[in-house]
């Protein structure tokens, strides 16, 4: 049986329904769920990741399958596929997960793939550039991949790129715009509290209260 088949086939035999009603009314309603918590739903395919890694090779016709699906499980199995499968990805890559990224996004899918399409950088620079031109992207998920998309950077996080991206989205009245600004300098004030110190100060008449309180959470 195909993997899809094999997959679906677990995740209905799992099945919760009054927990499905709830993870759905926490995402106001926007999808179909089958109810699974997060640890049960990781081992539900868990041997389907480590068969991944083996072969070497990423299945992108079961990730299509299963991204077409319309319970949010199988776009969770999608990130946590690509996560496991990240030495795989290169930038010729950046388009596919663009498509997926666009297909029912909502916060819980998006920030998976934040630093999914950012660490593509560390083996392919142009990630740089074009994270630049989806700074100022019309969708603004995409804007928010790449305002996030170096959460995890820490020492190595490429400040002026970070600086350039956050400048870029200054004005937007989008909570989720303004929730990752924040965010963003809330994670890097971990590693270098005076350069977000800094950055707030330099800009606090530009930025939204959302953000500044954000960033500020650390400092």
């Amino acid at each position: 049986m195909e993997q899809y088949l094999v997959l679906k086939q677990r995740f209905e035999e799992n099945r919760d329904e009054e927990n499905a009603i709830k993870m759905s009314a926490y995402m106001r309603d926007q999808f179909s769920y089958y109810g699974l918590a997060t640890p049960k739903r990781r081992a539900l395919y868990r041997d389907i990741l480590k068969d991944a890694k083996k072969a070497g090779r990423i299945d992108w016709d079961l990730l299509d399958r299963c991204y077409q699906d319309e319970h949010r499980e199988f776009q969770y199995f999608v990130c946590g596929y690509l996560e496991t499968m990240q030495k795989y990805l290169t930038y010729e890559d950046v388009p596919h997960i663009r498509g997926y990224i666009k297909t029912r996004p909502w916060w819980d899918t998006v920030d998976s793939f934040d630093t999914v399409v950012g660490n593509i950088a560390f083996v392919d620079q142009r990630i740089n550039s074009l994270m630049l031109e989806w700074s100022k992207d019309e969708d603004f998920w995409i804007r928010r991949i790449a305002i996030d998309h170096q959460l995890t950077r820490k020492e190595r996080t490429n400040t002026e790129l970070l600086a350039q991206i956050l400048a870029n989205n200054f004005g937007s009245t989008e909570f989720f715009i303004n929730k990752a600004i924040g965010w963003s300098l809330r994670e890097y004030s971990k590693t270098d509290p005076e350069w977000v110190r800094n950055f707030v100060e330099t800009y606090r008449d530009r930025m939204d209260k959302l953000s500044v309180r954000e960033a500020s959470k650390y400092l």
